[in-house]
């Protein structure tokens, strides 16, 4: 089975708790006295405390019902045994800190930028969006860690797997079908609205591909996920986790006495992409390491990798030159 529809909708229920409760701290956002930012934000943060407070803890509540759903009662003669307490993961972000520390973050944004002479509906602007992203993360990220807990409190549960939601980014989708065990921490980013799935003996869910969930986006959304190149470079066959892990090492560098960009992603004797560039330039040693047995894997390629951008502007519509300039670094299997 693909993630189950279960699965899905908890996802979802969570997502769309986690946009209301930003919305209701939009609107005590743009109650403030935009003549005294820090005082009026000090009279309202209580209130957004207590409101994402409490979304924290419905979305810890979710767990138990939806691992029921999903897998059935555990501890039937115990009800109470290993029950998940939701009040215990509230009141916290994502990395444990204080969230009324953390809600205060959106008001020194915008005073930074009043106090840089920046126009106040552009310092407002600012501080809505690091509130709203503050908000949803702390949301999803206690939602995710009660699951994780329930999880782990089921024996029978052995792993999970990456629920991607729909619109996810590209990072996202790289990471689509993966399986890990109970005891793996969630990989997220900043609103990121993914979810998990877990896995049994007897539930094995099989979730699409990062291959198949690129075949089944439109042009549009490839572009708008990958940028106008990536999408490109997808059409021409590029592998999606090669183009996506690229862009992690990105850098510019002067190569052949032009300003290009590169990336050393992949290009140490590790990486998929070494072995055709070593191939054909042959290797140096990476930045920090030594010649010798133990650390020989750190050899890096003499040649730089390409971004696949640089790629489409030196093959300048030679398809049949892109084609080949995305298979030697490593885009295309």
């Amino acid at each position: 089975m693909s993630p189950s529809p279960e699965a899905v909708a908890h996802m979802e229920a969570r997502r769309r708790l986690a946009l209301a409760t930003a919305i209701a701290a939009h609107r005590a956002w743009r109650q403030l006295d935009r003549d005294n930012l820090q005082q009026s934000w000090m009279a309202n943060v209580g209130n957004v405390l207590a409101l994402v407070v409490a979304s924290q803890m419905r979305a810890a509540e979710m767990t138990s019902p939806w691992l029921n759903r999903l897998l059935g009662p555990e501890n039937e003669d115990r009800p109470d045994a290993n029950r998940i307490v939701p009040a215990a993961f509230a009141g916290v972000d994502g990395a444990g800190r204080p969230l009324g520390g953390v809600l205060m973050a959106p008001i020194w944004a915008a005073l930074r930028l009043v106090t840089a002479g920046r126009p106040i509906v552009q310092a407002m602007l600012a501080g809505q969006s690091l509130l709203d992203a503050i908000v949803q993360t702390a949301i999803a990220d206690i939602g995710r860690a009660a699951d994780s807990v329930g999880m782990t409190a089921r024996p029978g549960v052995t792993g999970y797997i990456r629920v991607v939601e729909g619109g996810a980014c590209s990072r996202c989708i790289i990471l689509a079908g993966a399986e890990y065990h109970t005891d793996k921490a969630f990989l997220r980013h900043p609103r990121c609205k993914c979810g998990m799935e877990p896995v049994t003996r007897d539930h094995t869910p099989d979730a699409p591909l990062p291959k198949d969930i690129v075949a089944a986006m439109s042009e549009e959304q490839r572009r708008k996920t990958f940028g106008k190149d990536g999408a490109k470079a997808l059409a021409e066959g590029a592998d999606v986790g090669q183009l996506v892990n690229a862009r992690r090492g990105m850098q510019s560098a002067v190569v052949y006495g032009r300003k290009l960009q590169i990336t050393t992603e992949g290009t140490t004797r590790r990486g998929f992409a070494a072995h055709r560039l070593i191939a054909e330039k042959g290797a140096a040693k990476a930045g920090g390491s030594r010649f010798g047995d133990a650390t020989a894997k750190r050899l890096r390629s003499k040649t730089p990798r390409l971004m696949p951008e640089e790629i489409f502007r030196i093959a300048d519509g030679n398809r049949e030159h892109a084609v080949r300039l995305l298979h030697l670094h490593g885009y295309i299997a």
